[in-house]
């Protein structure tokens, strides 16, 4: 059996798994990125594409934003509508995200990655087992396509390996599933001829939907019904898509567009955490939080939670401190700052019809842009939710009126 050592291993090479690869790499460590594909190009299939601008810091730091711009990845500022005032205008003038397809994106920011000194990129092996000292993981079996078996001993092992993580199976590390009652139906569009730079949402009561600008004149249309409407969409998908695409308030006209792809349909997202970290290990992006699609979160938190990660626990991985009590804090942090926006998020992902609380908000965001203004701060997650009860805010939205600006 084949040993390397290294100072960290990570298990996955997406978002979550460079992002801590290339930031522990700068830092001084010497790193394993481990992934099961073989191919430097693959890339995730299922996803909404659009990255908060919550997480541009990230990108900047981590020295992509440049290359994703240079291959056209689209700056954008989200919208959303409601059937309780319309279009809740969204201000333009604050900080941008991404709209960048994952085709785009995974292979340029793993290439990247890959030609960050101190960094092993291993293509091709599959983690099969976690190495341990007295029972706590001190790195990672793989095996590759010969089914040859290779010990890949590190003082940390991140788990960057997506919602079914096999690092969390193999250290017993179970999820929290919560209940998600929508279903999808999305597909690429070239030439959309009412096509807006701003990636939107609708919030139809209980239905949902959503349009992302990407790069290459691309767009991904997305239905996301209740579940009770999924023997509609099973009997004729095609026919089912078209017809909710086609009554969207305002929506993406896909009539006289090409279509760039076939139709995908993910009949199950479940909403999964998982705590962020146990001694030797950590969980990051999809890993750690998989929450609702629609909300567009799930790129934006992989990058994050890897930078956390890493400014939490790289200076005792270097010189050999207390790395348990910096990875407890690192899952102290991940908790404040995303465990009510996921709860939120499943929350609604439950289909439940909207409360009378967020009909009044989503209305005087139509009609007050200082509460749109406030509304996304927490939709593009650069704020927390606890926002939406800043009194400031919550005495705008009683005051304001019944008539959309």
């Amino acid at each position: 059996m084949k040993r390397t050592e290294f100072d960290v291993a990570v298990v996955g090479a997406s978002i979550g798994g460079c992002t801590a690869a290339r930031l522990f790499a700068l830092a001084g460590a010497r790193v394993a990125l481990v992934e099961r594909r073989p191919d430097p190009a693959a890339h995730k299939v299922v996803c909404t594409h659009q990255i908060l601008s919550s997480a541009v810091p990230t990108i900047e730091r981590l020295g992509l934003a440049q290359r994703l711009e240079a291959r056209g990845a689209v700056r954008s500022h989200l919208d959303a509508w409601s059937p309780y005032g319309g279009w809740m205008g969204f201000p333009t003038d604050g900080p941008y995200g991404y709209g960048v397809t994952r085709r785009t994106l995974d292979p340029v920011l793993r290439e990247l990655t890959a030609q960050t000194a101190g960094v092993e990129l291993m293509t091709g092996l599959s983690a099969i087992g976690l190495l341990g000292d007295d029972g706590r993981p001190a790195g990672i079996e793989v095996e590759t396509p010969a089914r040859e078996v290779r010990a890949v001993r590190a003082r940390l092992v991140v788990a960057a390996d997506g919602r079914g993580s096999t690092m969390a199976r193999l250290a017993r590390v179970p999820g929290r599933v919560r209940p998600h009652n929508r279903f999808y139906y999305f597909a690429y569009w070239r030439g959309i001829r009412t096509r807006s730079t701003r990636p939107r949402l609708w919030f139809l009561d209980p239905d949902g939907a959503a349009d992302f600008p990407n790069e290459d004149d691309l767009n991904v249309v997305i239905a996301a019904p209740v579940k009770s409407r999924l023997e509609e969409f099973r009997a004729d998908p095609e026919r089912a898509y078209h017809r909710f695409v086609e009554t969207l308030p305002d929506g993406p006209d896909i009539a006289g567009a090409e279509r760039a792809s076939k139709l995908i349909g993910k009949l199950s997202v479940p909403n999964v955490s998982r705590r962020a970290a146990i001694p030797g290990l950590a969980f990051v992006g999809d890993a750690a939080l998989a929450s609702d699609p629609s909300f567009g979160v799930g790129c934006g938190w992989a990058f994050q939670s890897a930078e956390w990660l890493v400014d939490h626990v790289s200076d005792a991985v270097l010189d050999h401190g207390d790395l348990d009590r910096a990875l407890r804090r690192y899952r102290r942090a991940f908790q404040r700052r995303l465990a009510l926006e996921h709860w939120l998020i499943a929350d609604m992902s439950t289909g439940r019809r909207l409360r009378w609380n967020e009909r009044k908000f989503f209305r005087a965001a139509a009609n007050d842009p200082v509460v749109a203004r406030g509304l996304e701060e927490v939709a593009s997650r650069r704020r927390s939710s606890v926002r939406a009860i800043d009194p400031r805010v919550t005495a705008r939205v009683l005051r304001s009126g019944a008539k959309p600006r």
